[in-house]
């Protein structure tokens, strides 16, 4: 069980990772009857260190306080994927790793874990802006962009601010179990367990190339999402062959025309999800998809969570129709 915690800072920290697992594992609850964490937030940088948002910080505990850590945090800061760190800090880390204790990372605190060496050869979860940066800077680490947070090990990490929180409660789950992490949860107002696996929630359209040939075909196909489209209907509106067509398709989107037809049709459906009332066979219908088990089907493969539940993660329970 995790009791001694430690949140590691450096120039440039970023005040909300900071205060996310201040926030966890910070805060004195045991008026509800929760446990206490032995919280510290530690200065690898001197004693008074400036955060990203420009403002300082002082009072910090010394280096020595991660020689006792349970788990020891790294929230995310600014420019961390391109500077240098302590060769100090990164000798703690893999110090404790092997006394058993567990490491953490929020965001961008990923490149100081994999600096210290600790994610060769283990699976590690990314904001889906740094991946190439990781993947570049830590070709032996298995870089997971498309999930909120991954455990491996020893070795926690977890993509972007708001999956910070679902990894905190993550630990608190395995330390203390479901109610104490679902009590926190309420206390924060956020969703009491999103399941490490589920997707980033981030429309990321796929690129187009400045050769662009099938543009207006592509225009087209995302006005006629709930249509049946198939390549040879594709090309015969692109006045190609359905061969040359896909060749120029794969050319310039980097997919197949089914891939991408796939997904618009979920970015639709989640943007339907997010902002109307429409119940969810409606909204199957409109993306495509044809019916409810055909939208959750797609929904499962692309995103790791299914309709309603997205629904209710964006718009809340109250909101959410059959």
């Amino acid at each position: 069980m995790l009791n001694n915690v430690v949140a590691v800072l450096l120039n440039g920290v970023h005040p909300f990772e900071l205060g996310v697992v201040c926030e966890v594992f910070g805060l004195d609850r045991s008026d509800e009857g929760l446990p206490v964490y032995d919280f510290a937030v530690v200065s690898a940088e001197g004693p008074v260190l400036t955060t990203h948002a420009g403002f300082t910080v002082g009072g910090l505990h010394g280096m020595e306080r991660l020689e006792e850590a349970d788990l020891i945090t790294v929230p995310a800061g600014t420019s961390y994927a391109t500077r240098t760190y302590p060769p100090e800090l990164l000798a703690a880390l893999r110090r404790a790793v092997d006394r058993g204790a567990r490491v953490m990372s929020v965001c961008s605190g990923v490149f100081v874990l994999g600096a210290a060496g600790l994610l060769d050869g283990r699976r590690c979860a990314c904001h889906w802006q740094h991946a190439d940066a990781v993947e570049r800077a830590y070709p032996k680490a298995d870089v997971r962009s498309d999930v909120l947070y991954v455990e491996d090990g020893p070795i926690i990490t977890s993509a972007g601010t708001a999956a910070g929180i679902d990894a905190c409660l993550h630990v608190v789950r395995q330390d203390h179990g479901p109610e104490v992490a679902n009590a926190i949860a309420r206390r924060m107002v956020v969703p009491p367990h999103r399941d490490g696996g589920q997707a980033q929630f981030i429309a990321r359209p796929l690129p187009r190339s400045p050769c662009d040939t099938v543009g207006e075909t592509l225009a087209w196909m995302e006005r006629n999402l709930d249509s049946e489209l198939t390549v040879e209907q594709l090309a015969a509106r692109a006045h190609m062959s359905p061969r040359t067509f896909a060749r120029r398709f794969q050319q310039e989107t980097g997919t197949t025309p089914y891939r991408w037809l796939l997904r618009q049709r979920v970015l639709f459906a989640q943007q339907l999800l997010e902002a109307t009332d429409e119940t969810v066979d409606s909204v199957a219908s409109r993306a495509g998809f044809g019916n409810a088990a055909g939208l959750r089907h797609h929904f499962l493969r692309t995103l790791g969570t299914t309709p309603h539940a997205y629904r209710r993660t964006f718009r809340g329970p109250a909101r959410v129709q059959v």
